[in-house]
């Protein structure tokens, strides 16, 4: 990276939505994409290297070795540094695949879960671990949203619930699923101000916050373990079972391309995973 292109690129860096630790990382991925594009005569100005198709032929032709995990958290990477500069990118096909969603829980694994969580030693333990089976297969929270949700995130009444997501590269409310909407709502109430998910001071940004603490619960060796990514992909995967319009469920997850929802789509019966199939649905449904 020349010393030109170093006068911008740590103000994009500064304003990136990520833990300090996976700033080097952020930093290297640009490097990577500067040497990319000199050698194929384009500049190490923002408004040209940050273009997204340029990102685009980094990620499928610059990284044809990398694992299709690590060209989808490069592409990542680069998009958000990308939108200060070139503003949104819309929805665009994603080149290469991502990797496989886990598999939502059954309506027998969640009962299990929800008795894990009550089989806990200590109200916060409990509680931390009924809110990832609420927030994450009620609202489709990622493991840093939880980490960052505090009790006065979270609003309704009549039954209803919605959470105002701020932490995250992804801001946005989402209603809670109705089944999950009381125990939201309660949670919520006894966090007040302080966090939902282990409370008190904590190193929230830690990449393993979440299933860290998941993994050393105590739990039935012939019951389901529990993970926020199989939490989120329910929430994902009852949305699409039921017909949720591809805008609506796109907004609630924070996922920003209908493209995105075929890994999902795959462990749904009778919803094509096809991503053409998934961006033309998209399409109409936003044309409405």
């Amino acid at each position: 990276m020349t010393t030109a292109a170093g006068s911008w690129q740590e103000p994009l860096l500064a304003g990136l939505a990520t833990a300090p630790r996976e700033l080097p990382r952020a930093r290297s991925v640009l490097a990577c994409l500067a040497g990319f594009a000199a050698g194929r005569g384009i500049a190490a100005v923002p408004g040209q290297l940050l273009d997204y198709d340029v990102i685009e032929a980094f990620c499928v032709a610059g990284c044809a070795g990398a694992a299709p995990s690590t060209r989808g958290t490069y592409r990542s990477v680069l998009y958000q540094l990308a939108r200060p500069v070139q503003g949104e990118p819309g929805c665009r096909a994603t080149p290469f695949p991502g990797a496989r969603a886990p598999a939502p829980y059954s309506f027998d694994e969640r009962a299990g879960l929800a008795a894990l969580a009550r089989s806990q030693r200590g109200p916060v333990k409990r509680a931390s671990a009924l809110a990832m089976v609420v927030f994450g297969i009620g609202a489709g929270l990622r493991p840093g949203e939880l980490a960052g949700l505090r009790g006065s995130d979270v609003a309704g009444g009549g039954g209803r619930a919605i959470v105002r997501i701020s932490a995250g590269p992804a801001p946005r409310v989402v209603p809670v699923a109705w089944r999950y909407a009381g125990r939201a709502r309660e949670l919520a109430r006894r966090a007040a101000d302080d966090y939902v998910f282990r409370p008190g001071p904590a190193s929230r940004a830690c990449k393993n916050f979440v299933n860290g603490f998941a993994g050393r619960l105590a739990a039935d060796p012939d019951g389901p373990l529990l993970s926020m990514g199989r939490c989120r992909a329910s929430f994902i995967c009852d949305h699409l079972a039921a017909g949720t319009p591809v805008p609506v469920l796109l907004a609630a997850a924070g996922i920003a391309e209908a493209e995105s929802l075929a890994r999902y789509a795959r462990h749904v019966p009778g919803v094509s995973s096809s991503k053409a199939a998934l961006r033309a649905r998209w399409l109409a449904e936003t044309s409405r």
